[in-house]
Parts: structure tokens; C-alpha cells; sequence
């Protein structure tokens, strides 16, 4: 009897939903067995929400598995940022009886990018490519997330990184006074404050501070009744509600720039990648000018970032991806 295909455990794990994916290599490639997501808030800790998998799934024999995380990893120990769970990679090591590897969720990302087919990939500026160049990631979702890779060995490494916790910079009056804001409302105001769907929220708190008209009482309701940071999103892109689309108009600008500060340190002449839930939900307006006259706003090097690739991923399994892609080189 031949023996049953090694598997491998693979989840993206963010600070509100985890997605699960327990597939077996083939060929070059992998056949996926079960795929499944879970909002977190329906379970105590990340054990609570594995068992339940496991179990719907057979109590599958697994080979490795690799857990991209949405906060710091150190040591194969991870804390999630916008999420009360930690995840011991040792503990997960011994109850599941095989290999674990926890890695940045952004780190993920990057392994995915070798996973993307064209049609996962919007171009915002086709700059001039170059081969093998560095990459960057950038995304927004529950939190804001960043990292970077090198071609290293005739292969992409991945490196992790904790840029979007640096201080937020003001680039006019009006994100001043924003600054002034939060500066009230938090202790350090990070870029992750303003570019991530709480920060959405958050500018759309300051705009109501300032008294700036055009809130609709629809929006207001939505925003009680269902997650707001969505609701403020939804509003802004159908245009019905003047304070939804102005906080939209801040939040794009600031995700540009941000964007824009991502290249000029790293010189991503291999592309620069937006990823994150909130990208592929606000396409259009990234696409619509202001997002990249942001990332191109840089003064004396504001020709430099015209040759910088900017893709947006619309494929919302990247990072499982590249957590799949971690967890099979484990059984290698």
C-alpha cells in the first residue's frame, strides 16, 4: 500500500480573520485539501480555532506547517498586534507533532508574490522594472503592514520588518491638525494610526471634530450597526456621504505617501506591492491620481519614483500563499 502525500498546515493569521489552507505537494506545485476562514473573535486563542479545523478536516496526518502571523516574530514566538493572542511556535511544534514555523504576515507576502498569476496584480505605475531588483510590500487592513526582499542565490529572500509602528508625517496643514488629534488619543502616533482601517476611522473622528459638514445620518447607523471602518469605505466610493469621501481623499494621500517613503528608502526597482485587505476594496480610488501624486511627491527625487513599478494584489490569498510556500519547503 503506498503511503498517503505529505501535509502541510499553512494560515494567515490577522487581527481579525484567519484564513486556513491544508494542502499536498504536486509536482512543482500543490493540491489544495481544505480551505477555510474563521473570524477571530469567535474563538479564545488560536489553539481553539486550529481544533476546530483539524477536526472538520479528519484529523489529517500533517508533515509541517508554517503560520504567517500579523505582529513581531522572534525566537518562532509571535504576538499579535491588533489581537490578544500569543502563538508559541515550540507549544504548536509538540501538540501538533510536526515542524512549525511562525513568520511576519508580511513576510508571507512577499513569498506569495511568486504565486500571482497576471490577474492578481493591478498596475498603479509601470515604471522600469528591473530584473532581480528589490521588492517592497506595503499593505492596509486591520493593521498596516510592511517588508521587503532581496534577490539572494538565485531566489527571493524575505525580510520582515516594523516600519509602519514609525511616526506618522504630516505633509500639509490639515494632516497637522490630524496629528494634534491623535496625538490626544494616543501616546505615539504611528503610521499604522492613519493607514489601516481603525485609522480610517480615526480621520473620519478628527473631520467630525472639525465640525467639516456632510456626514449622512445612513453612514452614521451603518457605522453602529456593522464594522465601521467598511461603512466609511462604502460610502466614500458610492459617494453618499461628502465626510465619507473627504476621509477617503486624507486616507489615500497618506497611504501614498507612506508608500512613496517605503521606495525612496528601499529603491524597490523590482516593484513595489500593495497588499492588505483594504487595497482591492478601494482600488478605484487608487487608481484615480491621488494615491500615486503622493508616492511621487518627494521633491528632488520626484523623477526617481516615476520608475519605481507599483502593483496592487487583488488576490486576498497572498499571504496564505506564502505561508504554503514556507510550510512545503519544511518537508523538502
Amino acid at each position: 500500500m503506498s503511503q498517503p502525500a505529505p501535509r502541510v498546515l499553512a494560515a494567515d493569521i490577522g487581527g481579525t480573520k484567519t484564513l486556513l489552507l491544508l494542502a499536498e505537494p504536486v509536482n512543482d506545485g500543490f493540491r489544495c485539501i481544505r480551505e477555510k476562514r474563521y473570524e477571530n473573535r469567535a474563538f479564545g486563542d488560536l489553539n481553539e480555532l486550529l481544533q476546530v479545523f483539524l477536526d472538520d478536516s479528519g484529523f489529517p496526518t500533517l508533515a509541517g506547517a508554517c503560520f504567517a502571523v500579523a505582529g513581531e516574530v522572534s525566537g518562532n514566538q509571535a504576538r499579535l498586534t491588533n489581537l490578544s493572542w500569543d502563538i508559541q511556535g515550540d507549544a504548536l511544534t509538540r501538540s501538533l507533532g510536526v515542524p512549525v514555523s511562525l513568520i511576519n504576515d508580511f513576510e508571507a507576502v512577499g513569498y506569495g508574490i511568486a504565486s500571482l498569476a497576471p490577474a492578481d496584480l493591478e498596475i498603479l505605475q509601470a515604471g522600469e522594472p528591473e530584473v532581480n531588483g528589490v521588492r517592497a510590500v506595503l499593505g492596509a487592513g486591520t493593521g498596516l503592514g510592511t517588508g521587503f526582499l532581496s534577490w539572494q542565490d538565485d531566489a527571493y529572500r524575505v525580510f520582515p520588518s516594523e516600519g509602519s509602528h514609525a511616526d506618522f508625517a504630516p505633509a500639509n496643514e490639515q494632516q497637522v491638525g490630524l496629528l494634534r488629534f491623535l496625538w490626544k488619543k494616543y501616546a505615539h502616533v504611528s503610521w499604522e494610526r492613519v493607514v489601516s482601517g481603525p485609522g480610517l476611522v480615526n480621520i473620519f473622528e478628527y473631520l467630525l471634530q472639525e465640525g467639516v459638514d456632510g456626514r449622512s445620518p445612513d453612514l452614521m447607523r451603518a457605522m453602529q450597526q456593522d464594522d465601521p471602518p467598511a461603512a466609511i469605505a462604502a460610502a466614500a466610493l458610492a459617494k453618499s456621504d461628502a465626510l465619507a469621501v473627504e476621509a477617503l481623499d486624507i486616507f489615500v494621500a497618506v497611504y501614498g505617501a507612506e508608500a512613496g517613503n517605503l521606495a525612496l528608502k528601499l529603491l524597490p526597482r523590482g516593484g513595489l506591492y500593495l497588499a492588505g485587505g483594504i487595497t482591492p476594496k478601494i482600488l478605484p480610488r487608487l487608481k484615480d491620481g491621488g494615491f500615486m501624486q503622493a508616492f511621487r511627491d518627494k521633491g528632488r527625487f520626484s523623477g526617481m519614483l516615476e520608475k519605481m513599478p507599483v502593483y496592487a494584489i487583488l488576490n486576498p490569498r497572498v499571504g496564505l500563499l506564502g505561508a504554503l510556500t514556507v510550510g512545503l519547503s519544511l518537508i523538502k
